[in-house]
């Protein structure tokens, strides 16, 4: 029988896809690359996030119903709002170990199933208009440069999009009509990426 993969996919809006269909958001796009393009067997993703979740509200969310663990693949893509609300960048990378520890759990303890995504820079939007946008491209970096070193410490995969958004982040067709957040094509985007990523994992188990 062909094993059925599993995807928890943790986070804030970036997660979710406000203000699109579910469909469109990243974790369901790439389970559907991964589908088509590679030929896994994968289950729809299971989702843990709410638009304007900071590290410490996604803890407090997980804890209100903890997953199972035993995911195959889990992503985490965690911290924006921090920066929004310009919280401390200690405390950030405080929480953000403890959620990436949970993640490992999560995926069985298997660091290697485990996939961090860069923080967008919501800066460039024109929702950020009269903003002091170097700041905020700044901070963001700051808060990259915090996951990225802990994620790599902890021997989990990074994807860094952050460089594509500073890109298209000012263009319509890749925002929502509320010009902050991200369309479906950008999240196809991110999904083109990561779905090589993950397939690389896991198509060896699948394939045995």
């Amino acid at each position: 029988m062909t094993h059925e993969h599993s995807y928890l996919a943790l986070g804030d809006s970036y997660t979710i896809g406000e203000q699109v269909p579910i469909e469109e958001s990243f974790p369901y796009q790439t389970a559907d690359l991964l589908r088509r393009n590679h030929f896994v067997t994968i289950a729809h993703p299971t989702i843990i996030a709410t638009t304007g979740w900071t590290t410490s509200e996604l803890n407090a969310g997980i804890d209100a119903a903890p997953p199972s663990p035993g995911y195959d693949l889990v992503s985490l893509l965690i911290g924006v709002n921090n920066q929004y609300r310009d919280m401390d960048v200690i405390t950030y990378k405080n929480e953000f170990a403890l959620l990436l520890n949970r993640a490992i759990l999560f995926a069985a303890g298997r660091p290697q199933h485990v996939f961090v995504l860069s923080i967008p820079d919501w800066g460039v939007t024109p929702f950020a208009e009269g903003k002091d946008r170097t700041k905020i491209a700044g901070a963001i970096n700051q808060y990259n440069s915090v996951n990225r070193a802990i994620a790599l410490a902890y021997k989990c995969h990074y994807l860094d999009i952050t460089a594509d958004t500073r890109q298209l982040g000012n263009n319509p067709e890749y925002l929502t009509p509320d010009q902050l957040h991200y369309a479906g094509k950008t999240y196809a985007g991110w999904a083109h990426k990561l779905a090589p990523l993950m397939a690389e994992v896991i198509k060896p188990k699948s394939a045995g």
